[in-house]
């Protein structure tokens, strides 16, 4: 798997546990070992100028993902298309301020906006109230697993 983190917020993201986690949910969701995916982390100017191009909505956001191949989860008894994944931004000051709010701080809701982003990029969304269910669920679990594991 080739995942690429590029850090331009001058927040000092940890990389090395972005990639870890990046990679666990990428193997749990049985995303072909050759997919490519990347992670920039930006501050909120540039995700605001991202997210008016992109989206065609005012302001700084948490995450953004763009999906490149249309990469699918595999499933159990088939090989996974390799791929591009995609793109995912995210913005650290946004995450802070949201992570302090929800009681759970930076580090917890960068893990939570990466599987959240990587879930996107597999196709799933939360518009209506079925997908979100499906979605967060499964975010939900993913983010338990991989809190479970001992620290490397």
């Amino acid at each position: 798997m080739s995942i690429e983190i590029l850090d331009e917020s001058g927040s000092g993201l940890d990389v090395k546990h972005f990639s870890q986690l990046a990679r666990f949910v990428m193997d749990q969701m049985r995303v072909h070992p050759l997919a490519e995916l990347c992670i920039k982390a930006v501050d909120e100017d540039t995700i605001a100028e991202l997210n008016e191009r992109w989206m065609e909505k005012e302001g700084p956001t948490d995450v953004l993902a763009f999906p490149m191949d249309e990469l699918r989860p595999g499933l159990v008894n088939e090989e996974p298309e390799e791929g591009v994944l995609g793109d995912l931004v995210l913005c650290p000051a946004v995450a802070e301020r949201q992570g302090e709010a929800a009681g759970h701080g930076t580090l917890a809701e960068l893990e939570l906006l990466t599987t959240h982003g990587i879930l996107h990029l597999l196709g799933y969304d939360h518009a209506e109230p079925e997908e979100h269910k499906v979605m967060f669920g499964l975010q939900d679990q993913l983010l338990a697993q991989w809190r479970a594991q001992p620290a490397t």
